[in-house]
Parts: C-alpha cells; sequence; structure tokens
C-alpha cells in the first residue's frame, strides 16, 4: 500500500546506520535535528513488539517559513519528518511527505521555488542515507 504523498525508497543499510546516515546528511546540509523518535522503543516500554520504526523531526526557518507565509496551516506539518523503518521481510525503508503534496494539501500556492528546493533536498539526503 503506498500512501498518497509520501516518498519511499529502500535503504542498502540497516535501520539504525540509515537513520544516523540521515542525522549526518541533515546536519551536513545546515539543517537542525529537532528530534529523533524511536517508536520501537516506545513499543518495547510499553511491552509492545514493533519493528525499528524511527522519526527524524528537521528543517529550518529559512526553507519553512516561507511555505508558513504563503499558507500558515502548513505548519502542522512542519518542521520536515523522515521516517526510517523496517518491513517483515528485513528490508530498510526510508520514507518523507513530498512537500509538493504538503503545498497541495494546504491549498499553497506562490511559493512554488521553495518547494522545488525542500523536495531536491530531501531527495539528495535521502539518497545519501540510503546508499
Amino acid at each position: 500500500m503506498t500512501a498518497q504523498g509520501l516518498t519511499t525508497i529502500k535503504s542498502s543499510h540497516g535501520p539504525r546506520e540509515t537513520m544516523d546516515r540521515l542525522a549526518a546528511a541533515v546536519t551536513a546540509k545546515g539543517l537542525t535535528v529537532f528530534a529523533r523518535i524511536d517508536h520501537a522503543a516506545g513499543a518495547t516500554a510499553a511491552g509492545l513488539a514493533l519493528r525499528p520504526t524511527e522519526v527524524l523531526i528537521f528543517g529550518n526557518a529559512q526553507g519553512g517559513t516561507p511555505l508558513m507565509q504563503a499558507t500558515q496551516t502548513i505548519g502542522i506539518d512542519l518542521p520536515l519528518k523522515a521516517l526510517v523503518w523496517q518491513d517483515a521481510a528485513g528490508e530498510t525503508w526510508l520514507s518523507w511527505n513530498d512537500p509538493a503534496w504538503l503545498a497541495s494539501r494546504h491549498g499553497s500556492s506562490g511559493a512554488e521555488a521553495v518547494v522545488s528546493r525542500l523536495a531536491a533536498l530531501l531527495d539528495e539526503v535521502a539518497k545519501t542515507a540510503a546508499a
């Protein structure tokens, strides 16, 4: 099943290494890592099982503010997020929301250049992490 607006690529690395590589690539691009959320650890603490599932929340005001100036409700989807997860077969995947889909979801117009730059940036850091 493919979720609307979600881009997913296969990683050549395990979940932890993929996430570490993603965090390093994001930081190398001058973005701030705001949080790293380990859903599997949370599940374990609650006595539940969950394959590796971790979210990285990151961004900067230069990228996000123009989108919120165009349509303030997009702030619910910012900062940017990426999900590293392992499927039942043991394969590792990296997923993120397509900035163009986010802009469309919020009816944003006039921020196409920012959306394009964010999409290129996400594609680059994801490929760096997964390669």
